[in-house]
């Protein structure tokens, strides 16, 4: 005799502990549910239907990884999380309002569903796709899919090949930016400047921005520092973090050994992210606007 926590919906508790509260149906069938005893629970709201076919235990949605495990399970065996809702499981992108991004392994049979944007990736069936290889450091020929916080989901290589051409060219670099962080090393990054892409950006604000903005020298030397720009008569500097040029405790000194430097020798330094100089451009040209007397 089987134990009393031995029943169809304890269970259904145990699936759905491991997949953020999402099942299919033919989980709560293979749990003990039949047709009639999951009528019953959608009815009492004990079962919410999230796809057809799919289900969340309790409430829905209570978080992003819940949304996107449930369109991953709603497509059905070898379906993977990718494009930028991959981006935002692996921390490379934030997450977005919007359809789900999942792609299948297959050009037909699957049909679109509500909330879900559907991509149609035969690759996706290569044997070397295994999806209980779990990517720790992105080594090339390694699949092509994985699993983070147990959602199927492309792996970070293969998704920053999917981002390119579908996301604006910024978000494409920041998604590689954060792919370094992680000690990925993408293909095809060998040689890839993503300071100077940063400074080209910052460089591009100025020149288009409505004020008018006297240019700066680039990338000179005060005393023993190198600054990225700088307006010699006003005395002002600003510097552009790419984080993975600002990380660790020698650069992390440096750049207060720099500034406090040169606030001493009479100029103003202004910092700016690639984030904010990314999101908040308005911003950013009004502070170098102010520091320069404008």
């Amino acid at each position: 005799m089987g134990a009393k926590t031995d029943t169809p919906d304890a269970r259904v508790a145990q699936i759905a502990a491991s997949q953020h509260g999402v099942l299919t149906r033919r989980q709560l069938e293979e749990a003990g549910l039949g047709s009639r005893a999951i009528t019953i629970r959608v009815r009492k709201r004990q079962l919410l239907r999230v796809h057809q076919g799919t289900y969340a235990l309790g409430a829905f949605p209570v978080s992003h990884r819940q949304r996107w495990i449930a369109a991953v399970l709603a497509c059905g065996d070898g379906a993977v999380l990718s494009h930028h809702s991959a981006a935002a499981l692996w921390e490379l992108l934030r997450p977005i309002e919007g359809p789900i991004h999942v792609s299948v392994p297959s050009t037909t049979g699957r049909i679109s569903r509500r909330g879900i944007h559907l991509h149609r990736c035969p690759s996706l069936a290569d044997p070397l796709s295994s999806p209980s290889y779990l990517q720790s450091r992105g080594g090339r020929g390694q699949g092509i899919t994985t699993r983070r916080h147990n959602i199927p989901v492309t792996t970070i290589q293969r998704t920053v090949d999917d981002l390119d051409g579908t996301v604006a060219p910024y978000l494409l670099r920041r998604a590689k930016r954060q792919a370094e962080l992680k000690r990925v090393r993408l293909k095809g990054a060998e040689g890839t400047r993503s300071r100077s892409d940063l400074e080209e950006d910052f460089h591009a604000l100025l020149i288009h921005s409505h004020h008018r903005i006297p240019p700066p020298e680039t990338n000179v030397k005060l005393g023993r520092w190198e600054v990225d720009f700088l307006w010699r008569e006003q005395k002002v500097v600003v510097e552009t973090d790419c984080f993975t040029y600002h990380q660790g405790s020698v650069a992390f000194e440096d750049d207060h050994a720099r500034e406090l430097d040169l606030r001493q020798r009479g100029f103003a330094v202004l910092r700016f992210t690639d984030l904010q100089i990314e999101s908040e451009p308005d911003r950013v040209v009004a502070d170098v606007v102010r520091a320069l007397g404008g």
